[in-house]
């Protein structure tokens, strides 16, 4: 492997579940990571509870916007290294073809901004979310990436996306 990742998290709308984990990623990841996010369909902008989760975890929410996976597609777009689909939609739709063949892997959840209720329910679907997502980055940082084959890497990424 090599010291410098790129990872790019892509749901369906690319509002709440693949920006929190860019942000996330980003923040503990640094300088090793730099993380994407985008949406197949995006919705044009990520959810303000997802972005006050952030903040409210001293994550920086700076810059993060809803996007197309198309931009990442593009010949001038950075080479990916890793590719999480963090929804059941995304991980179901044809994607492009992603150049250098990177790692892929399927960490599915809930979708938070799916959930109908109270602002005090809304709140708990939200920061859930970001729970699970903070403990499933805290398990990929931790894999000793420069001593994994891709083989046995695609394995453990599976299994930490059913954590």
């Amino acid at each position: 492997m090599q010291d410098r990742y790129n990872v790019l998290f892509l749901c369906t709308g690319n509002s709440a579940r693949s920006i929190m984990a860019e942000a996330i990623l980003n923040a503990k990841g640094g300088p090793v990571f730099t993380a994407y996010s985008a949406g197949s369909h995006p919705s044009g902008r990520a959810r303000p509870e997802a972005l006050a989760v952030l903040r409210s975890a001293g994550i920086s929410t700076d810059g993060l916007r809803s996007k197309s996976w198309d931009e990442f597609a593009l010949p001038d777009a950075p080479e990916m290294h890793f590719i999480f689909t963090v929804c059941d939609n995304a991980a179901n739709e044809v994607c492009p073809v992603w150049p250098g063949h990177p790692v892929t892997a399927h960490w599915g959840l809930p979708d938070p901004a799916a959930v109908q209720g109270t602002p005090e329910e809304m709140e708990r679907a939200f920061s859930g979310a970001f729970a699970i997502l903070d403990r499933r980055i805290s398990l990929f940082l931790a894999l000793p990436l420069t001593t994994l084959e891709t083989m046995t890497l695609q394995h453990e990424l599976g299994r930490i996306g059913k954590a």
